[in-house]
């Protein structure tokens, strides 16, 4: 123990920084433990051994990282998704690893080693592409939805690969025999587990969770998961099997989200000592030496993976843009590409130069993904004309759509929340204009009749078009900071006087939001917990009006929209608190009032500490009034103040009492 302490500092100390320098570059933290292990291994300063025990030990990260996707898979997502996984997803698969084999039997390599390397190399980074998605709010576009599907088929190949790399390193035997008796294993086991095995985890899960102890689920879990992986390697396959198998058993129960929490931090650890594994398996002198080979490989398989992507995309009537937008996202290799060399090379399949130079390929193509991905729309607008004109045609009819628009709302982003805001705007004849993303939704609500348009709301073309320099408010409703932040830098740029309301998850942001331009944010967390308080409340038997002023107080600190109300019969509060509370007043110009004729500046009502918060003139067809505009009869003032100083201001709008300069 003291002799390997030295060594594991050593581990703890260069992970540490080197996942916090690459997470700063804003790098996959894999290829930070891909640096470590390259450093350390026994090519380079020698300072970690590659013995067999570290070696299994790292195969602990492959186990937690198959439990993690079958914990993740979701047959319904699969149903629901057929079209893009099966369709997509396997013709991508299958032309890419075929091509991918051939070039490599031509290359000289036998059959088994050109299956790992078509196996490797057809795999793409699930890590990088949705975090790079979601950051871009581009998982609901097109490119993104098939991006999404090939992605899920492709974690379902590897299954079937797993199964038959073992099956493939058995010497002396008869291939097809092998190979038949393996799927069959692994069929049966299948079988077994989701007949039997998912009677009985359900009520041993419920036993497990019913003793209220972490510390028990979580060995439970860490018992089942191992098992499972222990039981599948005894029949000859391999553990990351077992430890999918185990995960997609246990999503079918109600403790996933629990078993995913709990989980990830040994997940975490272990999956970075496998790449720090992986890495020490890259020999620096051997791939200066054949660097031209590692170079032909990354840019030969990423450009085949994408010519396929777009034939198989273009096959399925998806426009060459959007082809060609997936096909730029899904060109690197990814993290099963790994698992998949280095099972390889434990059952002897692949190794030396092929292994050295395959492994550089694959990791330098995660190097320059963030860029491609981040990339992918104008790298398309370049090589395809077409797609521009797309592009146009979009902002085109959504400016056809609000360009009769005037003093309307948009509503960006038409999900649930944009969707009911949307029915009470109708509601109260206010005209809006939505735009979505999400092509199937914006399709069946324009089919409704609502008025719905295909567009990104972060591009100021397309807020442009949509009619913000005529708008009345903007209004932000998806929680998505990032996507928030974009539109309001474009908002405040643009149309500074354009109020905007935001919605958000929580209310830790809300400064932020506001400082970038918001008038107003709206955090689901808070108004839910309101809800919550006020019905919990009026259950335990305080009075209801009681519980309507709690409510307004607390939204009156927190949102300035809710600050004041117009008092009434209802409101009963004792005489001190009446004086110190603010609210809202209306005040009617009538016959002979003092302000007819004059103007708002001139009255100088901040004297008396009260705010106009709006001027409404009846049978006016909208026209917009302000502290500049003639007063005149019948006009309806707004205030916001004390009591006292609300009297006072009314007193000099109807009798002229006006403050002293």
């Amino acid at each position: 123990m003291f002799n390997s302490l030295p060594l594991i500092l050593i581990l703890l100390i260069s992970s540490v920084f080197a996942v916090a320098i690459f997470r700063a570059l804003r790098l996959p933290a894999m290829l930070a433990y891909f640096v470590v292990g390259l450093a350390l291994g026994p090519h380079t300063f020698g300072l970690l051994p590659d013995s067999e025990a570290n070696r299994e030990f790292a195969e602990f990260g492959i186990v937690f990282l198959m439990f993690s996707i079958g914990l993740e898979f979701s047959l319904p997502q699969l149903y629901a998704m057929r079209k893009k996984v099966l369709g997509l997803g396997g013709g991508q698969v299958a032309v890419t690893l075929a091509i991918t084999m051939l070039v490599a039997k031509l290359a000289g390599l036998n059959w088994a080693t050109a299956f790992v390397i078509g196996a490797a190399l057809m795999m793409s980074s699930t890590a990088i592409v949705s975090k790079i998605l979601a950051e871009r709010i581009d998982l609901n576009s097109r490119h993104g939805r098939l991006s999404i599907g090939v992605l899920l088929f492709q974690d379902i190949a590897v299954v079937p690969i797993l199964v038959l790399i073992p099956a493939l390193g058995a010497v002396h035997a008869d291939l097809t025999d092998v190979l038949g008796i393996a799927l069959l294993k692994a069929v049966a086991m299948l079988l077994l587990l989701f007949t039997i095995g998912k009677w009985l985890i359900n009520p041993w899960f419920n036993w497990v969770a019913s003793q209220r102890s972490r510390e028990l689920f979580v060995m439970n879990v860490l018992m089942v998961t191992l098992l499972l992986a222990f039981a599948t390697k005894m029949a000859g396959l391999s553990y990351a099997l077992g430890a999918f198998i185990a995960g997609m058993l246990i999503s079918e129960t109600k403790f996933r989200y629990q078993v995913e929490s709990d989980i990830s931090p040994f997940r975490d650890i272990l999956l970075g000592l496998f790449f720090i594994s992986v890495g020490m398996l890259l020999n620096l002198e051997e791939i200066y030496n054949n660097v031209g080979l590692v170079l032909q490989i990354l840019i030969g398989f990423m450009l085949l993976k994408a010519l396929v992507m777009v034939a198989v995309v273009r096959y399925f009537k998806y426009e060459t843009g959007v082809a060609i937008r997936t096909a730029v996202i899904l060109a690197q290799a990814g993290e099963f590409s790994f698992v998949i060399l280095a099972l390889g090379a434990e059952h002897q399949l692949i190794s030396g130069q092929a292994l050295q130079a395959v492994l550089a390929a694959a990791l330098l193509s995660m190097v320059i993904a963030p860029f491609l991905v981040n990339n992918n729309g104008k790298i398309a607008r370049r090589l395809v004309g077409s797609y521009n004109r797309n592009s146009d045609k979009v902002v085109e009819e959504i400016e056809h759509s609000g360009q009769h628009l005037e003093n309307h709302v948009v509503i960006c982003g038409y999900g649930r929340s944009g969707q009911y805001l949307g029915r009470f705007l109708k509601e109260e004849k206010i005209p809006y204009i939505a735009l979505d993303i999400d092509p199937a939704r914006v399709l069946e609500a324009a089919a409704a009749g609502e008025n719905v348009m295909f567009g990104d709301a972060a591009r100021r073309v397309v807020l442009t078009a949509a009619g913000c320099a005529r708008a009345k408010a903007l209004i932000i409703s998806y929680a998505d900071n990032r996507a928030a932040m974009k539109i309001l830098h474009i908002v405040q740029e643009s149309y500074p006087q354009l109020p905007v309301i935001v919605r958000t998850v929580d209310d830790s942001n809300m400064e932020q939001l506001r400082e970038a331009g918001a008038a107003e944010v709206v955090p689901e967390i808070l108004e839910g917990s309101l809800m919550l308080a006020s019905h919990a409340l009026m259950l335990l038997g305080v009075p209801l009006n009681r519980v309507v002023k709690r409510i307004r107080l607390f939204r009156e600190e927190r949102y300035k929209l809710f600050k004041g109300y117009f008092h009434g019969m209802s409101d009963v509060e004792t005489e001190d608190a009446a004086r110190q509370q603010v609210r809202l007043h209306s005040v009617i110009i009538n016959n002979g009032a003092f302000a007819i004729g004059r103007t708002l500046n001139e009255m100088q009502l901040d004297v008396f500490e009260v705010e106009v918060k709006s001027i409404r003139r009846p049978n006016s067809n909208g026209a917009v009034l302000d502290q500049q505009s003639q007063l005149a009869e019948g006009d309806v003032i707004v205030l916001l103040g004390l009591p006292t100083g609300l009297t006072n201001a009314e007193n000099a709008l109807l009798a002229g009492r006006v403050a002293n300069k």
